[in-house]
């Protein structure tokens, strides 16, 4: 069985893949100083906890903080036995290729929502992931990953205000009843809600424009649901997009 792993810059997410299907995810914090064991205690109490006897063979990484890399390969050597596959390293090879200027690095996450992205939808493709920060990234005719956007995200936008403002509260996102807000909460919430709206929705129009064809929008990450619901923002919803490339890409390598 694999074992997929996400690291992002707030949560990790720990997922089983068992050739056919995910038969188990999980999610922790995203801490540097965690140690191998540590993961493995974690992991394998919540395996017993469900009952999950899985006989992990493979692991494969895709990490926006380097800085946990090192921990989780000690993880996949010491205790699951197997040496695992990082994307961006040069031993893990993509389906797809990347055309960016040169010697520009392609954060990981981004390419693995590319090679997902193609795998499911095909190409001429708009990946929108609300992650710590709000990226887009374009997926060209033949899969090809051409570039993006990148934004600050959404709950780092509303924790930059409440900092910046002595007199603005700490609040949490959610699509307000009305645009106009007649309290500082609800004012705060309708700021950042359209105003995301309205980024998303120039952006990907911007995009299109300038590809000069129409594009597939998908969205993915944590807070895709609630801006779903935002009329007709997005061609469909993936929660699982990230996870999905990590076994496209294993499969890639291994010719499983």
């Amino acid at each position: 069985m694999l074992l997929a792993i996400d690291c992002g810059n707030t949560n990790t997410v720990f997922s089983i893949w068992d050739g056919t299907r995910f038969i188990a995810t999980w999610r922790t914090a995203t801490e540097h100083q965690r140690t191998a064991d540590q993961y493995y205690v974690w992991l394998s109490t919540l395996m017993e906890f469900q009952g999950i006897e899985a006989n992990i063979t493979d692991v494969i990484i895709s990490s926006t903080v380097p800085r946990v890399v090192f921990n989780l390969r000690v993880l996949s050597d010491r205790y699951f036995g197997t040496r695992p596959y990082v994307v961006g390293r040069p031993d893990c090879e993509l389906p797809v290729d990347v055309r960016v200027d040169a010697g520009t690095q392609v954060g990981p996450d981004r390419l693995v929502n590319t090679v997902a992205g193609y795998d499911l939808y095909g190409g001429d493709l708009i990946v929108v992931d609300f992650g710590t920060a709000t990226t887009f990234d374009v997926v060209d005719t033949d899969g090809a990953y051409v570039g993006g956007v990148i934004a600050p995200g959404v709950n780092l936008s509303l924790e930059a205000l409440h900092q910046a403002a002595a007199a603005l509260p700490h609040v949490d996102i959610s699509k307000p009843q009305r645009v106009v807000g007649t309290n500082t909460v609800a004012c705060m919430q309708s700021g950042v809600f359209w105003g995301y709206v309205g980024l998303v929705r120039e952006i990907c129009n911007r995009i299109r424009a300038e590809r000069g064809r129409d594009m597939k929008i998908v969205s993915t990450g944590g807070l895709a649901p609630l801006f779903q619901q935002a009329e007709t923002l997005f061609d469909t919803y993936d929660d699982d997009l990230t996870m999905h490339g990590l076994t496209v890409i294993h499969k890639h390598n291994t010719g499983g």
